[in-house]
């Protein structure tokens, strides 16, 4: 009865039913035998638990906002299982710099073999409409950049790139923050993934943006 999970709640239903009432699914004061009452977020987690989650950690969005970050949190929960704090303060930081963004990453695919170079074919949306672009490169990661360059329309190079585990084991979830240099200026962004190459280029589409919102318009495709 006392141990780290007996007072953990986790399905949605259950996890709803706690936050209106904690009495309904816990016969026993968590407090008495020196535990406190927890919700593990996951992929059965619903707006409510989510909701819940960002008030404890402070967070007040927008429900535009709000949603978009639910959505993200979903992807990622039905890959990971369990979301940490952590982890739902790097979502919500990640997506609040796509509302206003030049262009959204749609999907990435790489491809390449052992004895062969890596090819990277992004696709991406602006004001509704794709924009796809393929591009090899000296590893997965610098085939993403050299493809999202391409698609921008913006030489740019890589001066800072930092990987951040946000929770353990193979399937691990990252925080990949970068500093790109466009000219003179840099430009900074941030993704979240459980897939490294994903994140990577989540982030450098982060910091396109930035430079192409501050050069004024995109080059079109």
């Amino acid at each position: 009865m006392v141990g780290r999970n007996a007072f953990s709640h986790e399905s949605g239903i259950h996890q709803h039913g706690v936050l209106r009432n904690r009495k309904t699914y816990e016969i026993m004061d968590p407090e008495a035998v020196g535990q406190h009452s927890s919700l593990v977020l996951g992929k059965h987690s619903g707006r409510a638990a989510f909701a819940d989650a960002l008030a404890k950690l402070g967070i007040h969005l927008e429900d535009e906002d709000f949603q978009r970050s639910f959505q993200r949190f979903k992807q990622l929960a039905d890959r990971k299982g369990e979301i940490s704090e952590e982890g739902i303060r790097a979502i919500v930081s990640e997506e609040a710099n796509t509302a206003t963004a030049e262009m959204q990453l749609v999907s990435l695919h790489v491809a390449g073999g052992s004895h062969e170079a890596p090819v990277a074919t992004v696709v991406l949306k602006r004001d509704g409409e794709e924009v796809t672009t393929s591009a090899e490169g000296d590893g997965m990661i610098n085939a993403a950049f050299v493809a999202l360059q391409d698609a921008y329309g913006i030489a740019a190079s890589l001066t800072d790139y930092r990987v951040s585990p946000l929770t353990s084991g193979a399937d691990a979830m990252a925080k990949v923050n970068v500093i790109i240099q466009v000219l003179s200026k840099t430009y900074s962004g941030q993704g979240v993934s459980t897939d490294v190459v994903e994140g990577s280029a989540r982030a450098i589409v982060s910091a396109l943006n930035k430079a192409a919102f501050d050069r004024g318009a995109l080059t079109t495709n």
